[in-house]
């Protein structure tokens, strides 16, 4: 079987790509899927997801079909994994369940790897710890955020 997203041969009953962790799976087969309509809640802002607002935030750029998801930095510290409980909750095989923690700091916004098995990255550098500035691209398995920091 080979991978729809790295072309990678994998064998026949494998559920994820060894290469990439892409899902393996046929999307229709299974479990059917169900929908959800969102339910807009009075005086919410239709377009505030749109654009990073003040503060500081996490922006998914690629990676499991999440492009453009955010995540806001609201808080002194933030998990991120595949643990559901996870702050910053990246469902995916190539992430460790905490896989890294976001820590505010009197010099700023640190990022720290949790001994995961992929590693955490900054701009393209395999990081243990590193104090994040606006722009820097962070690799979390196969997901490419970006940091933005706005001033308040």
């Amino acid at each position: 079987m080979y991978c729809p997203e790295c072309g990678h041969h994998n064998r026949e009953a494998a559920r994820f790509c060894g290469r990439c962790g892409a899902s393996l799976l046929d999307p229709d087969a299974g479990e059917p899927t169900m929908s959800f309509e969102a339910v807009e809640e009075e005086g919410a802002d239709a377009g505030a997801a749109a654009e990073p607002g003040e503060g500081a935030t996490l922006v998914i750029r690629a990676g499991g079909g999440r492009a453009g998801e955010q995540y806001a930095v609201d808080r002194e510290r933030m998990t991120i994994g595949r643990a559901p409980q996870s702050d910053v909750f990246l469902d995916d095989i190539t992430v460790s369940r905490e896989h890294a923690v976001l820590e505010r700091q009197a010099d700023g916004l640190h990022l720290t790897d949790r001994g995961s098995l992929n590693g955490t990255y900054v701009n393209r550098h395999r990081v243990e710890t590193a104090r994040l500035a606006d722009g820097d691209e962070l690799q979390i398995g196969k997901y490419r955020l970006t940091y933005i920091e706005r001033a308040p």
